[in-house]
C-alpha cells in the first residue's frame, strides 16, 4: 500500500496494483481499474515514486526470503545489523 493525502489533509492507503493511471490537471487524480477516482495532494511524480518504492520493497523482501536472510521487523524490537538488502546483480550469459 502507498500513503497518499486527500486535498483536505486526510491520509489514506491506496493499493498501487489497482491504479490504472495517474493524471495531473492541475490536481493529481489517481484512476483505479474499477473506475474509482481519488484526488490527492501529491504530484504525479510523487505518486509514481511511491509506487516504485513500494514495488522495490516487495522485490527486496522476496530476494531476502529466497536467500533465507529475511527477518521480519517487529515494532519496538531492536534490529541488529543492516536492514538494507542488496539488489541482486544480473549475471551475464
Amino acid at each position: 500500500m502507498i500513503r497518499v493525502t486527500r486535498l483536505n489533509g486526510d491520509q489514506f492507503a491506496l493499493n498501487p496494483d489497482l491504479i490504472e493511471r495517474v493524471e495531473g490537471h492541475p490536481d493529481t487524480v489517481a484512476f483505479l481499474v474499477d473506475g474509482t477516482k481519488y484526488v490527492v495532494r501529491e504530484s504525479v511524480d510523487e505518486v509514481l515514486q511511491e509506487i516504485r518504492e513500494h514495488r522495490a520493497g516487495i522485490l527486496a523482501i522476496s530476494y531476502a526470503m529466497d536467500r533465507g536472510t529475511y527477518r521480519r521487523h517487529i515494532p519496538g524490537q531492536q534490529v541488529s545489523g543492516s536492514s538494507v538488502v542488496p539488489f541482486p546483480v544480473r549475471e551475464e550469459r
